[in-house]
């Protein structure tokens, strides 16, 4: 099992959501954190230069099973999709667990967790997440105009659909493109991204594509606002605001049937979201009272130390 040290923690580089050799988002965790420093963990992920995850005991009184913390090299993060699923996924590959649900705590507040089965990786780890807001960007045409030069784009090759801030757990700005090759062929000014996030409110642009709209399937790029790294090879946060935007646009079904998000293709790390809406008893009009987020977890391949 490849292991690497951090001041005497135990870190695991996993990698979650791989739809393919070399896919899925890296993922340093730590399943004993209990101790570590706040500088200790922002460490790890500036060394390591990924969105890491740390496991520590739950807070007295919670109710949780577990607190899980999140850093990327910048700064905390309140919450992460991919490193709870990686750090779920740990969790059970190393016996630590006792059963197949827990709740976690968060500082973007408590998750469910649901182990659906076993893959031939592991554990098949689905994470909750809670019903997503769907607002209009401020100033909307200054703001679609500062988009389109930002990524490069032509006001063309914008699908004909709004562009969205859509949030579960964090902001990201929904980015209707025509074509998954516009998707890919993304050049973004990467200096001038802060800036029009910190304006419209956002923590990331996500533009987007249909790929199979029959098999709910589409492409999608996260460019962060200040994480530290230009491009996220998978995010499972954002998936989960790009499916209630694609339900407010008409484009999926409020059902719990699987909307693939696909990601990571122009990094050449290949990696597939699974999201699934929650349709709890009297939600009115069938609307989802949130979605369970999912994915394939592995050992990331590259396990060398850090430089």
């Amino acid at each position: 099992m490849p292991q690497r040290q951090t001041v005497d923690h135990a870190v695991e580089l996993v990698s979650v959501f791989a739809a393919g050799p070399g896919g899925g988002n890296p993922a340093p965790i730590v399943v004993d954190a209990a101790g570590m420093s706040d500088a200790q963990m922002q460490d790890v992920a500036r060394r390591y230069g990924h969105e890491s995850g740390f496991v520590l005991p739950a807070p007295p009184d919670s109710g949780c099973d577990y607190e899980f913390r999140f850093w990327v090299p910048n700064h905390e993060m309140p919450m992460c999709g991919h490193a709870t699923v990686g750090a779920v996924w740990l969790l059970h590959q190393t016996g630590r667990l006792q059963r197949d649900r827990l709740t976690i705590q968060t500082r973007s507040g408590q998750v469910r967790v649901r182990i659906t089965g076993d893959t031939d990786e592991g554990a098949a780890v689905e994470i909750s997440q809670p019903a997503g807001r769907i607002d209009a960007l401020p100033e909307a045409q200054l703001s679609r105009d500062e988009i389109l030069d930002v990524l490069g784009i032509s006001a063309s090759q914008l699908a004909p659909l709004p562009i969205q801030n859509a949030c579960t757990s964090r902001v990201k700005t929904l980015i209707p493109l025509t074509s998954t090759e516009d998707v890919d062929g993304l050049q973004p000014r990467f200096e001038k991204i802060e800036a029009l996030c910190e304006r419209i409110g956002s923590t990331g642009l996500y533009p987007y594509a249909i790929f199979d709209a029959a098999r709910q399937i589409f492409d999608a790029r996260q460019f962060p606002r200040a994480s530290g790294y230009p491009e996220d090879a998978a995010t499972g946060i954002a998936a989960s605001a790009l499916s209630f935007g694609l339900l407010a646009n008409g484009m999926v079904e409020a059902s719990a049937r699987t909307i693939t998000i696909r990601q990571g293709r122009a990094m050449k790390r290949p990696s597939q979201i699974s999201v699934r809406f929650s349709l709890g008893a009297g939600i009115e009009h069938g609307q989802p009272d949130g979605c369970w987020l999912g994915g394939p977890v592995c050992f990331e391949a590259d396990s060398g130390a850090p430089s």
